[in-house]
């Protein structure tokens, strides 16, 4: 069964991936696994021990070809992934809807915006203006540096972009405009302390 994104450009699954490139050498703190990986095991613990309820949307699938073998059973053959309307994670904590993207860049010295769509900023506005939080974790891979910022600082920098500024976030203006989330063993990427911050 063959999959593509929305720019038609063919899925292929990670276990593939490996086959085809060469094993890139993992630092012990990563252990080769992605911000999405890292988020879906915090997740996992925070439901499991009763602090939070989140979990990734699944992504939305356009099904073109599908062939029918016998009569009671169908193959998907082709299928595309359609692009997302609106943002990667959401669950709730302590009676707060959260509702938040994650992106993690490998550029060292600021994070572009063009990670985004104007749909998902559209989104996470109204998140805010429902009482919920929105906001976005970044994470830059070449250091594991892992930041939290709400949306509110986001659509600012946005704002600036559209309004013909620079297209992406410098380093500094994340460290300044957001709070760092410490790596830890379990859960990894503990972000509910920070929404504990915001919550005051």
């Amino acid at each position: 069964m063959a999959f593509h994104y929305p720019n038609g450009r063919k899925y292929v699954s990670k276990s593939s991936e490996a086959i085809q490139r060469p094993m890139k050498k993992n630092s012990f703190s990563n252990r080769g696994k992605t911000l999405e990986d890292d988020l879906n095991d915090s997740n996992e613990y925070y439901v499991a021990n009763g602090i939070a309820v989140v979990h990734k949307k699944p992504t939305p699938i356009q099904i073109v070809d599908v062939h029918y073998p016998k009569r009671s059973a169908a193959v998907i053959k082709e299928a595309y992934f359609k692009q997302a309307s609106t943002t990667d994670y959401n669950g709730v904590y302590k009676g707060k809807h959260l509702d938040f993207e994650a992106k993690e860049t490998q550029n060292p010295t600021s994070f572009p915006l063009n990670n985004f769509h104007e749909h998902q900023i559209q989104h996470m506005k109204s998140i805010d203006q429902q009482g919920g939080i929105a906001f976005v974790i970044i994470r830059f891979s070449a250091t594991d540096e892992i930041y939290l910022m709400e949306s509110g600082h986001l659509t600012k920098f946005w704002n600036r972009m559209k309004e013909g500024g620079r297209k992406s976030i410098t380093k500094k203006e994340v460290e300044s405009f957001s709070k760092r989330i410490p790596l830890g063993f379990q859960p990894r990427i503990d972000y509910i302390k920070v929404i504990d911050s915001i919550l005051g």
